[in-house]
């Protein structure tokens, strides 16, 4: 029915080839820019190639999250937010296209100037662009927007500032940001920061704002009610000043959209089966195959979709924060992950039907090569030989069981690494040479009841070796700010990554992270191969280079035997009322927060 999507049979490394085998154009004004080359769309363009252009609008579609909500700021390291906001009310200077690998076309900004080496990078606003209460949006509100995010703003907006060396007014309508660091892909994430309404901030505090002030911006939908902890309903604003661009064409479909929270995950499922949600994504295979035969299917109300992706696999599992000396030897690391039998427990959880991660990177052109490091990866990685951990250059593979629950070739195998590296049983109590015992909590999110299996299993195995294991569950708040603070032993660990990896690679295993709080590096990674390669992706000049650093990267990753992987999400999964439809036209990135509900429409029909 979507064989379209098959169109591209090679698109990952092809992609990535074309972006990169092109030169940077001159400094001139442009509709769009890509990482290297230019983009797909012409400046003719009339939509977003997955994008239904005639699509209806109208209805109305009410979504499920599990935990709460303590802010409506989305752009604030305090506090959560329904993670949503950010994409359905704010916009930026241009907007992604989500089937080329990184290509930007204008938003707010009409044009985009750059110089060949990307030192600075220029945009134009559009005359006719708007905040959702009719203002016009102006250079001051950028600046102040890149200020204030960049300063007291969410970690993710930080690292970018950092690099900015001035940014200032050169036109009526023209903001120029200057770059203090070489990274090519930095004019590109400057037209990804969300425009925000200064004049609403005049006299109050931005960073601490809660949950019944919304940030004023130019999106089509607004807040226009909510209930802490309860619910957050929008509505599509009938004035949004962008509607006609080419770049919203067949996009925001909907006239209301709503969001439910629940205590957990099975509650949520059951007001989705009595038709009290909309849609629902599901990331278990089992579930979707044996879950899913409830009346509303079974009448036809109710359809399934699945839609395919050419992403990375990313990395999902549990990661163990090395801040801790209990799981500072990467032995101690290897054991633990020898002892989590991967195929029972994906047997039990999800039917065995999903594959398994193999690296940060897998299932994509990017991802590391089986055997040992080759040509220009073992370059890449050689000088810094003393710093690898085992595996690094000779290859690495993740253990395999023999699919029973006694596991007993990989527990004989964790035991040797867990004595090479000074724990030995005593009594039944596995102890390092000062007596202490080994044991750990993992930190779960309350109502990740698929998690919390799996942890009772992976418990059970250890305590064969003499490890005691207990669950930390939590309510939503709690978890987030404890893993802000990095206070766990253990915890669940998801981490989406794309076809361009770029600057977000420090924010996520970036050293500042081991005391900075609130990154992504949970695990405490402090690598220097890890810094090295981080620029030798962001400065690549051709697509071998670009592909042997991320490679490099990965294999790096992999063997530092930081998180403990499970399976992959090899499809997007949603359930659905069947009055919601999509393109047959689907992106190279699948199903994202940029796919449903942005490309979906309603058809009472």
């Amino acid at each position: 029915m979507r064989s379209e999507f098959f169109r591209i049979v090679t698109s990952t490394l092809a992609g990535i080839t074309l972006l990169l085998s092109v030169n940077s154009a001159v400094a001139e004004s442009a509709h769009g820019i890509a990482m290297y080359g230019d983009p797909a769309l012409p400046p003719d363009y009339t939509s977003l190639p997955y994008a239904y252009a005639d699509a209806p609008q109208g209805g109305r579609v009410v979504f499920g999250n599990t935990g709460g909500f303590d802010t409506l700021n989305p752009f604030v390291q305090k506090g959560t937010a329904p993670w949503q906001l950010r994409f359905w009310g704010y916009e930026s200077l241009m907007g992604r296209s989500w089937d080329e690998p990184f290509s930007l076309y204008g938003l707010l900004a009409e044009t985009i100037e750059t110089p060949e080496d990307r030192s600075w990078v220029e945009f134009t606003l559009r005359p006719e662009a708007r905040f959702s209460d009719g203002s016009p949006v102006t250079v001051e509100d950028v600046i102040w927007s890149y200020e204030t995010l960049g300063t007291v703003g969410h970690l993710r907006y930080r690292g970018f500032w950092s690099k900015v060396d001035t940014i200032t007014q050169t036109g009526p309508r023209k903001v120029r940001i200057n770059f203090n660091t070489e990274d090519r892909e930095l004019a590109l994430l400057a037209g990804l920061r969300p425009i925000l309404k200064k004049s609403q901030w005049a006299g109050k505090n931005f960073a601490d704002s809660g949950p019944n002030e919304a940030p004023i911006g130019t999106g089509a939908y607004v807040v226009n009610t909510s209930d802490p902890g309860r619910y957050v309903s929008l509505a599509r604003n009938p004035d949004y000043w962008g509607k006609d661009l080419p770049f919203r064409r067949g996009t925001q479909n909907f006239d209301q959209m709503r969001i439910e929270f629940f205590g957990d995950a099975t509650v949520l499922f059951e007001a989705f089966k009595v038709g009290e949600l909309t849609a629902v994504r599901e990331y278990n295979a089992g579930k979707w195959d044996n879950n899913y035969n409830f009346p509303s299917v079974q009448r036809g109300d109710v359809v399934k979709s699945e839609i395919p992706h050419q992403r990375p696999s990313g990395i999902t599992g549990l990661a163990m924060n090395t801040r801790k000396p209990l799981f500072a030897d990467w032995r101690v690391r290897q054991a633990l992950i020898h002892a989590f039998n991967f195929e029972y427990i994906n047997g039990t959880v999800t039917g065995g039907t999903q594959p398994r991660i193999t690296s940060y990177y897998s299932n994509s052109a990017l991802g590391m090569r089986p055997g040992p490091a080759e040509g220009a990866v073992r370059s890449l990685l050689e000088p810094y030989a003393s710093d690898l951990l085992p595996g690094a250059l000779e290859g690495y593979e993740l253990p395999v069981s023999d699919g029973t629950e006694r596991n007993r070739r990989n527990l004989r195998t964790a035991t040797k690494l867990l004595n090479d590296s000074g724990w030995t049983v005593q009594d039944g109590v596995l102890q390092n040479a000062q007596g202490d015992p080994f044991e750990f909590s993992v930190l779960l999110r309350q109502g990740d009841r698929e998690m919390q299996t799996v942890v009772e299993i992976y418990a059970r195995a250890l305590h064969r070796l003499g490890i005691k294991v207990s669950t930390d569950t939590v309510d939503n708040a709690q978890y987030v700010a404890r893993q802000n603070e990095y206070d766990f032993d253990m915890t669940h660990f998801r981490r989406d990554l794309s076809l361009s990896p770029g600057n977000e690679q420090y924010l996520y295993w970036g050293r500042e992270g081991v005391t900075q709080p609130g990154s992504r590096n949970l695990m405490g990674i402090d690598s220097p191969v890890v810094e090295a390669l981080i620029p030798e992706m962001l400065n690549a000049t051709s697509a071998d280079h670009f592909i042997s650093a991320v490679r490099a990267l990965d294999r790096v990753l992999t063997t530092g035997r930081y998180v403990i992987p499970i399976w992959q999400f090899d499809k997007g999964r949603i359930a659905h009322a069947k009055e919601l439809r999509f393109p047959d036209t689907l992106p190279i990135y699948g199903d994202r927060p940029q796919f449903m509900p942005t490309v979906w429409w309603y058809d009472p029909n």
